[in-house]
């Protein structure tokens, strides 16, 4: 009777094991989904961390591919759905300071060069105009023949560019000279 009981309990223990949702991950206090969906894509996250600046953590970035990828570049190029998720976590961030490093950040991640896209990244940087506040979630999402679709707070922004504005914005995290190094890691799922 009491090996029968084991076994049963061992059973629906493993039952349930299986059965059981992923968790997601909980970065900066902020709980990071294991998924996201890209129109009818399911991807898979890849990694998440912090970007900090004097000491003051200001968001978590995630990055969302269809398979796990612990090389930036090769994210950058691919042309194949992909998401980064931005929770903004500091109330230091305001419209200003978000558009002097996301403008900071393609000027890294293209090396200088953003005059095939200067068109695009005057659209995307409107996005930034609103008022930014601790909590706001931003989602870039690329989709092949779509562009990036730019989401706050579950609210549709809009699309902007194709494959070579994708490149330069997630270069912004993923590129050779990043926003910072130690995010790269994180996202690439190298920590």
């Amino acid at each position: 009777m009491k090996k029968a009981f084991l076994l049963g309990f061992a059973s629906l223990m493993l039952a349930a094991t299986f059965s059981a949702p992923a968790m997601a991950l909980t970065v900066g206090g902020v709980d990071i989904p294991d998924t996201y969906t890209a129109n009818s894509t399911e991807l898979q996250l890849n990694g998440a961390g912090t970007r900090s600046k004097f000491f003051i953590d200001l968001y978590i970035g995630s990055l969302y591919v269809p398979q796990a990828r612990q090389d930036g570049n090769a994210v950058v190029e691919a042309d194949e759905p992909q998401a980064i998720t931005l929770h903004i976590t500091s109330g230091m961030i305001t419209s200003d300071r978000m558009t002097e490093a996301t403008l900071e950040g393609f000027e890294a991640s293209t090396g200088g060069d953003m005059a095939s896209i200067q068109a695009e990244v005057d659209e995307f940087m409107a996005v930034f105009k609103e008022e930014i506040k601790e909590g706001d979630v931003f989602d870039l999402v690329y989709v092949p023949g779509e562009g990036v679709k730019v989401r706050k707070n579950n609210e549709d922004k809009g699309s902007v560019g194709g494959l070579e504005f994708k490149k330069a914005l997630f270069g912004i995290w993923l590129s050779d000279e990043p926003a910072q190094s130690s995010l790269k890691k994180d996202m690439l799922g190298r920590s």
